[in-house]
């Protein structure tokens, strides 16, 4: 990385030289493509082959979140909240994906959650000692020691510090795993009841309801529809 480039074009170069460290191949979504007028479909075989020796990361794999919190012996909200805190990168955008995830989510969830999905996105960059969570080494190696984020962001984590859900939200960065082990399986159905009792879905189907958020689930569901 060099200084002539801008934050987006560090992010996305940290992303790409992250991905090439792990054992696992990261995709990006197809809405997420669509951007540049790409509506392929990515050849999962193809990648394999020009990446030996790796795996395709699938959604399990981001599990490994929501068990290191029910571990920890955190309560329900918590779980919930880092079961789908990345569902804006997952699904939708890269950018602002706290935001993303917390609006999609919203109409569904208990309004806790979703709250502390939006102040996740903040809090990753400030440490909190009184829960052992340092500031990551890998910000400080790609970005630099003087890295500052944007002034929305420093708003946001001062908001955050004293809202009466911060530790919800803090939980999410406490037990986020940046590092995926492919030799621990974690099935979707060890949660089946806290998203029972946690995420009202609608009757209509997520993106068939009249909810806030609906259109974003459709664009989800059907991302190249024409009109």
């Amino acid at each position: 990385m060099n200084d002539t480039m801008t934050l987006a074009e560090r992010a996305d170069a940290l992303e790409h030289k992250m991905m090439g460290e792990l054992d696992a191949i990261i995709v990006k979504s197809r809405l997420f493509n669509l951007a540049d007028g790409d509506t392929s479909t990515p050849n999962g075989a193809a990648l394999l082959a020009r990446n030996p020796g790796k795996h395709m990361l699938m959604g399990d794999d981001l599990l490994q979140s929501a068990r290191h919190a029910v571990r920890a012996g955190m309560d329900e909200k918590v779980v919930m909240a880092c079961l789908v805190h990345d569902i804006g990168v997952i699904g939708f955008i890269r950018a602002d994906h706290g935001y993303w995830g917390a609006q999609m989510v919203a109409p569904y969830v208990d309004e806790e959650v979703s709250w502390a999905i939006r102040a996740h996105q903040a809090l990753r960059f400030y440490p909190d000692e009184s829960v052992g969570y340092a500031y990551p080494d890998s910000y400080i190696k790609n970005f630099g020691a003087d890295y500052r984020p944007d002034p929305y962001i420093e708003e946001e984590y001062r908001r955050a510090r004293d809202h009466k859900w911060y530790m919800t939200a803090r939980m999410i960065t406490v037990h986020d795993i940046y590092s995926f082990d492919p030799e621990v399986v974690v099935e979707l159905e060890e949660f089946t009841d806290i998203i029972g009792r946690n995420f009202r879905q609608p009757r209509e189907g997520l993106g068939w309801d009249s909810s806030p958020s609906a259109h974003m689930w459709r664009t989800l569901i059907r991302p190249t529809r024409y009109l």
